[in-house]
């Protein structure tokens, strides 16, 4: 009696396993357009019901006219507010009916236990990825971002600061490679605290000034920390964006989970100098279209007319606001031409 019992419990969460995979797999098929993490969702599938076959056929144990959980219900439960939260829950089902599929099989079988605690961490893997590329779904396209300039010394700093969070761009990011860490920290927490609510913070290349100072996201370049990692060390929460110049290495970003990528550099700069990745790679990105952009490199009022008419919906710029005589009618003038070139096309 008690193992048909036990085989009830196994018989239920494979199903629940099962229906929460397949919740996920159309999610990643249908919302994110991303084969790679449907067919591996898929394929989990098909392993977790080849991982059971040796308890024999669980549906001969079912019950559900006895079964006295199918009218427990939570309001909740009925009540889903996006496809992302959909998504969620259905991770979160997977996860919790593959520990009890390993639990109760030890009862049984521990080889069979073994081979579910092994798809019970690629379930994990999945179900973050997943998360992942829901989240940066949502993300919201940004116009203009302004990296401020490095180098100054705190009182032109401060006045740069005022400068450009007077026009209200939607993003600013701090990137201090010539000042000590205290310094950076200090001007990350007051950037934060003068920003918000209007405009996102990103700090440049330091996660761990992004943590401590409260900002919003950090940025990475291809010779940093990997954004996977960068992930672990920042949270769900925080926004993680990459440096690319190639496809490949956007598609490398989504896969880490970033949330947008940094294109370019599209003309050479001061910062930015040859070789470019050119508005090809701009062109070549927008038809790609998995992730929020932001056009980087020698950017200026004037050139972006052509970044804008291949699709380009955001930009970084530094000098072009930062050594302008009126630093808010340069990043007004970004605005309105990218907006113009969105509507165009």
């Amino acid at each position: 009696m008690l193992a048909m019992s036990v085989l009830r419990i196994l018989d239920a969460n494979v199903n629940r396993a099962r229906e929460a995979l397949r919740v996920m797999e159309d999610a990643a098929r249908f919302l994110l357009d991303r084969a790679d993490l449907s067919a591996e969702l898929k394929t989990l599938r098909h392993d977790l019901v080849a991982a059971v076959s040796p308890l024999g056929a669980l549906a001969a144990a079912r019950d559900t006219p006895g079964d006295v959980g199918t009218g427990i219900s939570t309001p909740s439960e009925m009540r889903r507010v996006s496809s992302h939260e959909v998504a969620i829950a259905a991770g979160k089902r997977l996860s919790e009916a593959l520990r009890v599929l390993e639990e109760f099989a030890k009862t049984l079988d521990p080889d069979v236990a073994a081979r579910l605690e092994r798809l019970r961490y690629r379930g994990y893997d999945l179900e973050q990825r997943l998360a992942r590329g829901m989240r940066a779904g949502e993300r919201r396209q940004w116009r203009v971002c302004v990296l401020l300039e490095e180098g100054l010394d705190d009182t032109r700093f401060a006045s740069l600061v005022e400068a450009v969070l007077a026009a209200r761009p939607d993003c600013v990011q701090l990137r201090e490679k010539q000042q000590d860490d205290a310094t950076i920290l200090a001007r990350a927490r007051s950037l934060v605290r003068r920003a918000a609510p209007a405009t996102t913070v990103i700090v440049n290349d330091r996660p761990d000034i992004a943590v401590l100072s409260g900002a919003h996201g950090v940025h990475v370049g291809q010779d940093d920390l990997p954004a996977a990692a960068v992930r672990r060390l920042v949270g769900p929460d925080l926004l993680v964006g990459v440096s690319t110049s190639r496809l490949d290495q956007a598609e490398r970003a989504r896969h880490d989970g970033a949330d947008y990528c940094g294109i370019g550099p599209m003309f050479s700069s001061s910062t930015k100098p040859k070789p470019v990745a050119g508005p090809a790679y701009a062109a070549a990105y927008i038809n790609w279209d998995r992730l929020p952009h932001l056009a980087i490199g020698g950017i200026t009022p004037t050139n972006v007319t052509e970044l804008a008419t291949l699709g380009v919906r955001g930009v970084a710029v530094s000098a072009a606001v930062c050594r302008a005589p009126d630093p808010a009618a340069a990043i007004g003038a970004l605005r309105a031409t990218l907006e113009r070139g969105v509507g165009v096309a």
